[in-house]
């Protein structure tokens, strides 16, 4: 919307709105939404494929909530982060490190968000669903961010599970409670999360050193995060067809597991195999690299996509 401004001279001039829009951009971006996409998406196949039906309000509320407290997470990780994301290539455009929007105002931001959340969710659903959404931000700013980024290049295994907790929470906003199903959810995002995360520092890998935090390239260097890369996604795979074992899903979940899996570790082996120097660094601009991360988030939309698909089906 325009508008006028009265200007030093005592003159009307117009108000620029090009700039009121890029403030409200740099206030989104606080919030990640590339990374919440996915959250948001995991939360809703917990809270689709729980056994108790949950009105269709209240189900938006959830996922607003999940959604909120995602981006007020990653608006704290921002405000911890600022030091080395201005350090980093990909990342030193970032609202804070760019000097677009102040620290202290991130993080109040971020605090205000995370309290808000907590407190719709507990009472829009259940406090169960409440206490599991405090904890996954507790855990994304304080063992993650705070406590294992800078510290260990196991940080993105354990740390993991911070994005993994989402299909649990959409699922304990549902019931009221935590079974076995959405507890294999968890695992399977959690198993998800190295090779995928590898894959992304393998070609960012230059970002992490010059920011000395310790990802597995850096400390460990490309030709063991490779291998690294292959055996997860291994083990993944067989963790995708849990939810068909215990029989939660049928047979079509299965085989569309299985295949999304075969291509995975196709993408794994290509990763594995890239043409490579002795210490393991692509000859070949990290395409295999790059291709994994790509399947990667098409991977879990997919898998995730085919499981409300078959239990809907089921119903």
């Amino acid at each position: 919307m325009s508008g006028t401004a009265i200007d030093e001279r005592g003159a009307q001039a117009p108000l620029d709105a090009s700039a009121d829009l890029s403030e409200v951009r740099d206030w989104i971006a606080l919030l990640k939404p590339r990374v919440m996409t996915l959250v948001v998406f995991t939360a809703i196949v917990g809270l689709v494929v729980a056994p108790a039906p949950m009105h269709p309000v209240l189900g938006v509320a959830a996922i607003l909530c999940i959604a909120v407290a995602a981006g007020a997470a990653g608006a704290i990780n921002m405000w911890y982060d600022r030091d080395i994301d201005a350090l980093m290539r990909r990342t030193q455009r970032r609202p804070i490190p760019s000097g677009r929007i102040e620290p202290g105002a991130a993080l109040g931001f971020g605090l205000t968000l995370s309290f808000a959340s907590v407190a719709v969710m507990g009472l829009a659903t259940n406090w169960v669903a409440a206490g599991w959404l405090a904890f996954s931000i507790f855990f994304y700013v304080a063992i993650y961010t705070m406590w294992l980024k800078r510290r260990t290049p196991q940080n993105i295994v354990i740390g993991g599970a911070a994005g993994a907790f989402p299909p649990v929470i959409g699922w304990a906003a549902a019931t009221g409670d935590v079974s076995l199903v959405p507890l294999i959810l968890f695992a399977i995002v959690f198993m998800w999360t190295p090779p995928h995360f590898w894959a992304l520092s393998l070609w960012a890998h230059g970002d992490y050193a010059r920011a000395k935090v310790p990802m597995l390239p850096v400390t460990h260097g490309a030709k063991e995060t490779r291998r690294q890369v292959m055996l997860y996604t291994l083990a993944l795979v067989p963790v995708t067809l849990a939810p068909w074992l215990v029989g939660f899903s049928g047979p079509a979940y299965a085989a569309v597991a299985a295949l999304l899996g075969g291509l995975f570790l196709r993408h794994a082996w290509r990763v594995l195999r890239e043409p490579q120097d002795d210490a393991g660094r692509s000859l070949a601009n990290d395409a295999a690299a790059r291709g994994c991360f790509k399947y990667s988030l098409t991977y879990l939309f997919a898998l995730f996509g085919a499981l409300a698909l078959d239990r809907l089906l089921l119903a």
